[in-house]
């Protein structure tokens, strides 16, 4: 890891704005397409979804599920990669997308690296295999940005996956993924070390943005698309905002 800067609550190298699986719904997601659109769009950091093959090879996707964004079926990370990389997940957006393939993590990374751009890498575990796929993206995220100033920030609803991210690679900042306020939701990503809890956006007000920041930890929401919705998280002050509508809100 080098002589990188830890991230923390008073080091936050972050955008405010993530464009949501690469460019949100403008271009097929978790797929470079959707990464290169999204960066066309003034954005600097995107949020990709990172799961395992069933030979342990990173890769994105989003659905535990082949079917909904691409041509294959079943469970994908009951598949070998060498059957991965030959679906199509362009196609199901439209036909201007079509032949474009998943992508291992390992290529996003050297894009968004090559790019000067940074990452929201959210660990999306197959059923049952939370505490390997935390392992493996943390490894693999050493690997790819060992000597890189800004690393990438690893998010999860698993708390076992940041669990196991944490004790592969605990120099990588962790944010936990929080959908509704479960008892003992703060506290988890406590005792995670965790630099930031990234929420639904319509849990968010201003009084839960001073808790977490009393925390010592950073504030996200997900994935606030209206204008209207936008403004109101903003005003609640929170620290990064992951959204699909990167045509309508400009990074700033």
């Amino acid at each position: 890891m080098g002589g990188r800067t830890t991230v923390d609550f008073d080091n936050w190298p972050y955008p405010a704005w993530v464009a949501h699986r690469g460019a949100g719904k403008l271009a097929p997601e978790n797929t470079l397409a959707a990464f290169r659109l999204g960066a066309r769009h003034g954005y600097r950091m995107f949020e990709c979804d990172v799961k395992l093959s069933a030979d342990g090879v990173p890769f994105l996707l989003h659905d535990d599920q082949l079917d909904r964004t691409t041509d294959g079926t079943g469970i994908a990370g009951d598949r070998l990669w060498s059957e991965l990389s030959g679906l199509d997940a362009g196609r199901w957006h439209g036909p201007a997308f079509a032949g474009e393939p998943i992508p291992r993590f390992e290529d996003v990374a050297h894009w968004a690296l090559d790019s000067g751009l940074l990452l929201d890498v959210e660990i999306k575990p197959s059923p049952g295999a939370e505490v390997e796929t935390g392992r493996a993206v943390a490894s693999a995220c050493a690997a790819l940005w060992q000597d890189e100033a800004v690393p990438p920030l690893l998010t999860s609803f698993k708390a076992g996956a940041l669990e196991a991210a944490r004790d592969s690679v605990a120099g990588l900042p962790r944010g936990l993924l929080v959908g509704e306020l479960w008892e003992g939701w703060l506290e988890t990503a406590q005792r995670l070390g965790c630099v930031g809890i990234v929420l639904k956006h319509t849990l968010v007000g201003p009084a839960l943005v001073r808790q977490v920041h009393a925390a010592r930890m950073r504030v996200g929401v997900y994935t606030p698309n209206d204008v209207r919705d936008v403004a109101r998280v903003r005003g609640a002050g929170v620290d990064m905002l992951v959204t699909d509508a990167v045509d309508v809100h400009r990074p700033g």
